[in-house]
């Protein structure tokens, strides 16, 4: 493949890397982040009573979307089929504390963490840009890869 996965050239011109020798192997990738929020906004996200609507249903919907989204929002990312994306969400109400889970599967030549990590990204700024009215000090953090499946690096979790 010459290349051996760089996004440079020998010239130094940023390129996408070339996947078309690599062989097709069912992969996942599993992100996460999280979203700190107030009392007021937890108790109104987690009895629906939101202005805005229904807060995790709409994020929901903005992660899902944003995974398909992918590689028209960061440079030189293959536009990927997915065969699967899911947002799951855990609320801490000790702690006012919103995690997203979002997953991404398919069956191709390269990875899905881009799109797993994009999609758990768009599902917290969705969670802050409906809750924003009530509180603009909510704090987004801790995104990161949580687990990926398949291709030649095999399997790779967060301990």
């Amino acid at each position: 493949m010459g290349q051996d996965f760089s996004h440079f050239d020998e010239n130094g011109n940023a390129i996408m890397v070339d996947v078309t020798e690599k062989l097709s192997t069912k992969r996942a990738a599993i992100a996460t982040g999280t979203i700190q929020v107030s009392s007021i906004v937890m108790e109104k996200i987690k009895h629906n009573t939101v202005e805005k609507g229904d807060v995790l249903s709409v994020a929901r919907i903005a992660g899902i979307m944003a995974t398909k989204r992918t590689g028209e929002l960061i440079p030189l990312c293959h536009p990927l089929m997915l065969t699967n994306s899911s947002i799951d969400f855990e609320l801490d109400t000790e702690k006012n504390m919103i995690r997203v889970l979002c997953t991404a599967k398919l069956e191709g030549k390269t990875g899905v963490e881009m799109e797993a990590l994009t999609g758990a990204t768009v599902a917290l700024l969705t969670i802050y840009d409906m809750c924003k009215a009530i509180d603009k000090g909510m704090i987004i953090g801790q995104i990161y890869l949580l687990k990926k499946t398949g291709g030649k690096s095999g399997t790779y979790e967060v301990i």
